[in-house]
This record gives structure tokens, sequence and C-alpha cells, in this order.
């Protein structure tokens, strides 16, 4: 993964909001405190309504075929210049790294799409990639939210960051940086932070012991640092701990990053 070269001068006043599938399907709430956290900074959200998965599902179980129909499909929803914000550290790497190498290796595909798929790419953010490197945003307690910061209660939360996202996204930086400028917030570290949470998409379905195992050993890891909320910016991975450790009666609450961050700095309370 190359390192990415982030844009320097005037703030965009625009944005495009790719929602994902399973924030749309599961955790709606997600996706509009994504939203208010950028219309906070004074940006306008677009939320093209065609929109529906990455591809990643098709791609990572080896149909390359089905992935592309899925991205060609949604090529046209973002022709205006604008970043395309994704609350999913794997969904933004699907978009950004492999899009374009679907279409450039599409024999029957034109030179039309190849180049949509890359425009896009270059211009696809993480949530809290785009909150901390574009837009600078100090969540510290001498920020803008500082005040509305210091009245939350203290709390102590682990961070999880999916395999997609700390491979082709490198988001584990960008949500440490966020998590450890809150006031009041405390973030442990666990001994299987870096691991496969299990979900994997299809490979939650394929090898079910297996990945059973995996979410368990992340749990009971989590758990032993004696905080009770775990946070993450990839739904899969938080639906998959998060009813894995409802089931084993673990006292392991998990909360998407956006509401996070939005709760922690005036928003609503969880």
């Amino acid at each position: 993964m190359k390192p990415r070269t982030y844009p320097t001068g005037p703030r965009p006043t625009d944005v495009y909001l790719f929602a994902t599938c399973l924030v749309d399907l599961f955790v709606p709430q997600a996706g509009l405190d994504a939203v208010k956290l950028l219309e906070r900074e004074g940006l306008t959200v677009h939320f093209p309504r065609g929109q529906s998965c990455c591809g990643q599902p098709a791609y990572s179980s080896g149909n390359p075929r089905q992935a592309r129909e899925v991205a060609r499909a949604q090529l046209g929803l973002f022709e205006q210049p604008w970043p395309v914000i994704v609350p999913s550290g794997s969904c933004a790497g699907m978009m950004r790294h492999h899009w374009p190498a679907l279409f450039n290796n599409d024999d029957e595909g034109d030179a039309a799409d190849a180049a949509r798929a890359s425009s896009i790419a270059d211009r696809v953010y993480e949530l809290t990639e785009f909150l901390v490197r574009v837009l600078g945003i100090d969540l510290g307690v001498d920020g803008a939210y500082g005040d509305a910061a210091r009245q939350q209660p203290e709390e102590r939360v682990v961070l999880h960051t999916s395999c997609g996202a700390r491979r082709e996204m490198g988001t584990r930086v960008h949500g440490v940086e966020a998590v450890d400028a809150l006031p009041g917030v405390t973030r442990i570290e666990h001994e299987r932070e870096s691991e496969c949470c299990g979900f994997g998409g299809t490979f939650s379905l394929k090898h079910p012991d297996i990945s059973g195992a995996m979410v368990a050993d992340k749990i009971a890891s989590a758990c032993a640092t004696g905080c009770n909320r775990l946070v993450s910016a990839d739904c899969g991975c938080l639906l998959n701990i998060g009813h894995a450790a409802e089931r084993k009666g673990a006292p392991l609450a998990v909360e998407h990053l956006a509401s996070f961050l939005w709760r922690r700095t005036g928003g609503e309370a969880a």
C-alpha cells in the first residue's frame, strides 16, 4: 500500500456518502451519525439513492465478473468531483484498490468504465481518515467540541480495525488518533487487537467453526481489559462481535466509530 497524498487548499464543500449495504440494512444509525459529523463541519452530503453493495462479497468469493457488474451499476452515481466518504474501511478498500483493477482486467469492458472507476477510487476516503487527514478536525480538549466532550463521563474502550481496513487503508492509525484525542476517553489495547474477528464476509459462512473460535478469542481478549465497549469502523466486524458477545453473555457492547465520535462530542447518548 503506497502512502496516500492528501489534498491541500480549501476544504471541500460537498461530499458523497457511500453508506455500504451493511449500514443500510443493519446499522442505519451509523450512517446517520456519519452524515451529522460531516454536516457539522459545514459540508453538504449527497447520498445517491442507486447505491448498493461495493461488490466485496462476490470479489472475495472468487467471482470478479459478478463483482464488476455490481460496481458497474454504480459508476454513474458519483459524477461530480467530490470526495466519496465510506463509513467502512473494508468497503473503502474495495472501492479504492479493487474497482480500478476489476475494470482494467475486463476484456469485455470499455475505457469509459475504467476511467470512471479510477476517478471514483482516487476520491474514496474512509470516514475517520477523511475527518482527520482532509478536514483536520480537532477532537481534543482545545478543539471546537472540547467543551461538549468534557461534559461526557469517563469511558474506557477497546478499538477494533478490520483486516481489510488495516491492510488496504491503514485506517487503524486514523481511528487511534481520533479516539485518543477525545477528552475523557481511554483506549486500551488488548492482546488480540490485530487479529481477525472471524467474519471475513463469506468466510464465516464457509468455515463457521473456525470463525466462531476466532470471534470467541477476540471477545475474551477485549473483556480481559476490563472495558465494556468495543468501537470499530466496520459494520461486518461489529455485527459479528456484537452478536457473539450477546450469545455468550459477555459484557461487551459494540458501537460504530461514527456514532461513538458523535456521542462523545456532544451528540445523543448511546
